[in-house]
């Protein structure tokens, strides 16, 4: 795997007792914009709170991001605000169940409380790329501008919903629209 673009190191064995804020700079941002196909990323940043449990470290807290991306319909550029709450688990390498890395299928329901697993090797784990990681899952690769509709309407595109055919077309015709 590659370098993270907003590496930052944690030692598993050493916690800081505060918790760990990541701010993403500039450099970084550029960079993660490339990374997700954005055209821009204006903020990043990340509150998480470590707490050991056995031989994993939990890590809660929150992502606040505000991203500029294309709509998908009309792919004008327009900005976003992204506000996720994290919640991540991670354990030392090995320490999944084995069966998960079988080639097998292996089908497994999560509840929204539990937490996802990232496994590390070595002394560390690298929770900025696991915020990275989630700021990407967060963003909608659907999203539609201010103006969506409008381009729509140009278009000459309607909705699923709206109804349509020949009867759709007599009751407009009534209705006068």
């Amino acid at each position: 795997m590659s370098a993270s673009e907003v590496s930052r190191p944690i030692k598993a064995r050493y916690l800081p007792a505060d918790a760990v804020v990541i701010e993403a700079t500039e450099a970084e941002r550029a960079a993660l914009a490339r990374r997700f196909g954005l055209p821009e990323i204006l903020s990043l940043r990340a509150e998480v709170e470590l707490d050991r449990e056995a031989k994993a470290v939990l890590a809660k807290g929150t992502l606040s991001a505000r991203i500029v991306q294309a709509c998908a319909i009309s792919g004008e550029e327009f900005e976003t605000a992204i506000e996720e709450p994290l919640a991540l688990r991670f354990v030392e390498e090995g320490r999944i169940d084995p069966a998960l890395s079988e080639d097998e299928e292996i089908e497994i329901e999560l509840s929204g409380d539990e937490l996802d697993e990232i496994e590390f090797a070595g002394e560390s784990f690298d929770l900025g790329e696991a915020v990275a990681q989630s700021l990407g899952l967060a963003i909608d690769p659907y999203a539609e501008g201010p103006n969506a509709d409008a381009a729509r309407k140009k278009a000459g595109i309607t909705s699923d919903d709206a109804p349509s055919g020949p009867l759709a077309e007599a009751l407009k015709a009534l209705k006068g629209e």
